[in-house]
């Protein structure tokens, strides 16, 4: 038998990376991660989820006190922005964060290899001047930012999602190409701490893959706020001189072109997985078309014992993907069974309202068979109501025969604590009379998901 350094070995401490160590550790293997940042928890916690959530909830309460809503409620206040003080918590959540991963792989005894990994063969990667061995290898190496054919990003002028965290000022003119996830959580932050917003977008439509009502109706609602949308329009150019970026744009199918000009230009059009530089051929893979390795349903590559998750497989590009299949990866090395339903992966937009949805939109939905759709607007829901929190509805799309859930989408201010229940549900085949008849407390924001069940079944009180 072979003698390796260790039994499991990760790259990259993402939020699928650091849990599969963890686990893995946790079932009795020796287990090393191999990371390159100052910092464990990759974009997620360093430069992705966790500070644009931070920036997101304070720009929540700037909003809150300069737009009147807080003295709609009787508390009048006057508010000033504290830049740097925004951006010191947002530093600090961080700090805390990344350094409970560094305290969780000391406590499972996980191995912390830093540098950049490549391999050398399937058992075997080169970090540095040190060659590493493992019986079984887990790629987890995440994605990075798409760059935008043709545009320079130095993140002054125009910057990518890393460079809308560490603005030191407000833009006046901020323009965001994309109007995907990103884009528009980012959008909001600045929008509400005073820039002029313009989204610009190739599709027809903002959030590309959500349910086509959720679509519309939180453009409505983002324009209501101010943000501005120039859809079925793509970016050919983006000048920058001094200051000021000039873009270009043209109509998506063709047209004359139009040009507007901004103080800061954020590209936010997608992200790619990142497997430049691993030298996934001396391991004996390829990456398919997109960049992306293929795994089969256990993450088992086509080499036996390299294995993949996260970002850089097929599927979402979302933290809790990652998480998941990073704890059912290390069980199947363990020789346990790890499975990931990947029909029933939440996805949610941290705006105000937040946007989220679970399973089938109602389009692709309808696209297998006959359908029932019930919904219920924010409106009518209690607590909603007192928190001065109207806009928004919940839609449940079930399967005509068996009344099955098949998708659950949400526009609401908590939306994304909302949608875990759909979730929950969906993922032991609950029917719509399953959740109208489960008991919601009262008041709450989640009684709107049973109206919303029972609106499926033709029987909604509340509207």
């Amino acid at each position: 038998m072979a003698d390796y350094d260790f039994d499991v070995l990760v790259i990259g401490s993402g939020p699928g990376g650091y849990v599969a160590a963890i686990r893995a550790a946790q079932l009795g293997l020796r287990t090393a991660c191999i990371e390159s940042r100052e910092t464990l928890g990759g974009t997620c916690l360093n430069v992705g989820c966790i500070p644009s959530k931070a920036l997101l909830h304070a720009s929540e309460y700037f909003d809150a006190a300069a737009n009147g809503t807080m003295a709609k409620m009787g508390i009048k206040v006057t508010p000033e922005l504290d830049l740097p003080q925004m951006h010191a918590q947002r530093l600090d959540a961080v700090k805390q964060l990344t350094g409970g991963i560094a305290f969780l792989f000391k406590k499972n005894k996980v191995e912390w290899i830093k540098g950049r990994g490549a391999f050398v063969d399937a058992h075997t990667v080169q970090v540095g001047e040190r060659a590493v061995t493992a019986k079984d290898i887990i790629i987890a190496t995440g994605s990075s930012v798409t760059p935008l054919p043709g545009v320079t990003i130095d993140q002054k002028v125009v910057i990518d999602s890393t460079g809308a965290l560490e603005l030191d000022r407000v833009p006046q003119h901020l323009v965001v190409i994309g109007g995907g996830v990103i884009g528009l959580e980012l959008g909001s932050v600045w929008r509400r701490l005073g820039a002029k917003v313009t989204c610009v977008e190739y599709l027809d439509q903002i959030l590309p893959g959500f349910d086509g009502e959720i679509r519309k109706e939180s453009n409505k609602i983002f324009k209501k706020q101010g943000i501005e949308f120039v859809l079925s329009t793509k970016v050919t150019n983006v000048a920058v001189s001094g200051d000021t970026a000039t873009l270009t744009l043209e109509p998506a199918a063709g047209g004359e072109a139009t040009t507007i000009e901004a103080d800061c230009v954020l590209v936010s059009i997608g992200r790619r997985p990142n497997t430049d530089g691993l030298a996934l051929e001396k391991a004996g893979l390829t990456a398919n078309q997109r960049g992306q390795i293929e795994i089969d349903h256990r993450f088992q590559t086509a080499v036996p014992g390299v294995w993949a998750i996260g970002d850089v497989v097929p599927g979402p590009m979302l933290a809790h993907k990652a998480e998941d299949e990073g704890i059912a990866v290390a069980e199947n090395i363990a020789g346990q069974t790890g499975i990931v339903n990947h029909d029933v992966i939440p996805s949610v937009v941290y705006t105000w309202p937040e946007i989220a949805g679970v399973g089938m939109t109602e389009e692709a939905a309808r696209e297998k068979g006959e359908v029932k759709v019930g919904k219920f607007p924010m409106a009518g829901n209690s607590r909603a109501k007192t928190n001065h929190e109207p806009e928004g509805f919940v839609k449940i799309i079930a399967d005509a025969k068996t009344d099955r859930v098949l998708g659950v989408w949400a526009i609401a201010s908590v939306a994304g604590t909302m949608i875990a229940e759909a979730g929950l549900g969906m993922e032991f085949g609950a029917t719509s009379e399953d959740i109208a008849y489960t008991c919601h407390a009262h008041p709450t924001h989640s009684e709107a998901i049973k109206e919303a069940a029972m609106a499926v079944r033709g029987k909604a009180l509340h509207v």
